[in-house]
């Protein structure tokens, strides 16, 4: 098999027919990602190769890491040609990793660039990359459209005025819908010193004085009003871990009190206000047919002086394999006691927790609905052919795979489209697989539905019921 050809990964005809007839062609719903909505409002050229691929993408920057490249060609202020020599120094290192991969298919599909990575290669590619982005033939919103996507779910802080949401939503030459994702990560950090400044925010974002949990629960209910005017079709909160920790009316009270004027809180008093805004923004979230992405797992910020120098999303994040899924299903179940479960996402970066995590989502379904607790897409550290494949297998084994909503970028990089493709190719082999050693009967029909519907339709069908 040629080097990185139309037939990667596709090891069985099975696969190959799949993938070319079924899964290659379709649209892309991109419902998670962390792309700057102004950069696609503004349509945003971009003034050099170095500034696409390294401008905010700490999977590449850790691997530059790892190769000892000194901060000042990754993050600094280094010339931009000598960064881009560095990076592409770096993926002729990385034999075998998806971050090698999903580069060549970058400068294959954006680029008509077929040249192998490498430090020798590096001032060809540089050059010829950068006279293709000096052209205009790749500024933000003709990537998108070249990508066939359809919608893009951005990620925003609920004090957001999400000014370039509502200019998207008014433009009609967009040719894709651009939506806002409610993150209220930082409402859960009562017991620091910036709750208090936030819950500012959040006053001045909703114009309603916030004096007590209620006060708080209705700002943050005009809030989801205004992103769901907009388009919102989920949310989505990064946590460590689901404390399941009930306290009474009075104790939540003093629990925000003393968040408020920034006091020490017991341990106790801290998860249980905690768990008592999950629950009310669970229930909020099933009130307005959103759905609730939760993404735990991780511990951010594992080096305190890269933290200090360089600030969060700099890739010193890692895998926390202490995660606990008895909390996590106590919070499930309240919600869905009360009739208040919205449909779930459930991404766990630890990839031990595959099978009990594919466990757990299978003991909440609701009638009507396909998978109405997804475990999520390969994550992070996990979005590999190993960390995909196990993924898949565990969806097999523990779910029903034909309801899985497939692929999503999670990247601030607008040339990663191509990890949908990845993705799709590795999908169609795991499948072709199946059929080829005779687990699976090779209906070309019935299969390639299945496939798409990964690829596309399950996750319109998910979010938004159809597409319009």
């Amino acid at each position: 098999m040629d080097f990185m050809d139309k037939e990667l990964l596709l090891d069985t005809e099975q696969a190959r027919i799949l993938f070319h007839g079924y899964a290659e062609d379709m649209p892309i719903i991109d419902y998670h990602c962390h792309i700057d909505p102004a950069e696609i409002y503004e349509d945003r050229s971009y003034p050099s190769m170095t500034a696409l691929w390294l401008g905010g993408d700490h999977y590449k920057w850790r691997a530059m890491r790892q190769l000892g490249i000194p901060e000042e060609y990754i993050t600094g202020r280094a010339d931009d040609r000598e960064r881009f020599r560095a990076w592409c120094r770096t993926v002729s290192y990385a034999a075998g990793s998806p971050l090698y991969a999903w580069s060549h298919l970058e400068l294959q599909r954006y680029f008509d660039c077929r040249l192998p990575i490498s430090e020798g290669t590096a001032d060809e590619i540089f050059d010829l990359c950068n006279a293709k982005l000096e052209s205009g033939e790749l500024s933000a919103r003709r990537i998108i459209k070249q990508s066939r996507v359809r919608v893009i779910g951005t990620t925003d802080d609920p004090c957001d005025d999400l000014r370039y949401h509502r200019l998207m939503r008014e433009d009609k030459s967009l040719g894709c819908r651009v939506i806002p994702t409610f993150r209220p990560d930082p409402l859960l950090l009562i017991g620091g010193s910036s709750f208090p400044e936030y819950i500012a925010r959040l006053e001045k974002a909703a114009d309603r004085e916030i004096t007590d949990i209620s006060s708080l629960k209705a700002a943050l209910t005009d809030r989801m009003g205004y992103f769901d005017s907009l388009g919102a079709r989920s949310s989505d909160q990064s946590t460590a871990f689901f404390p399941y920790t009930r306290l009474g009316s009075a104790e939540l009270e003093r629990a925000f009190e003393k968040g408020m004027r920034c006091e020490q809180l017991t341990e106790r008093e801290r998860l249980g206000f905690i768990t008592e805004l999950m629950l009310f923004l669970g229930s909020e979230y099933r009130r307005l047919g959103w759905v609730m992405q939760l993404h735990f797992g991780v511990v951010r910020n594992t080096n305190s002086r890269a933290f200090a120098a360089l600030g969060r999303d700099s890739g010193f994040d890692r895998i926390d394999s202490s995660t606990q899924l008895e909390t996590l299903a106590a919070f499930l179940n309240e919600l869905d006691r009360t009739d208040s479960l919205p449909k779930t996402v459930l991404y766990c970066l630890d990839p031990s927790m595959n099978t009990p995590l594919g466990v757990l989502a299978g003991c909440f379904c609701g009638e009507g609905i396909c998978g109405k607790v997804q475990h999520g897409a390969a994550w992070w550290f996990n979005d590999s052919i190993g960390g995909i494949d196990d993924h898949l297998r565990s969806l097999c084994e523990q779910g029903v795979l034909g309801t899985f909503i497939g692929m999503l970028t999670d990247s601030r990089c607008m040339l990663s489209y191509t990890r949908h493709e990845y993705f799709r190719r590795i999908l169609c082999r795991y499948i072709g697989r199946l059929c080829e050693s005779g687990e699976l009967y090779f209906d070309r029909q019935l299969l390639g539905r299945l496939v798409q519907d990964i690829c596309f339709n399950n996750a319109e069908r998910f979010f938004f019921g159809a597409l319009a």
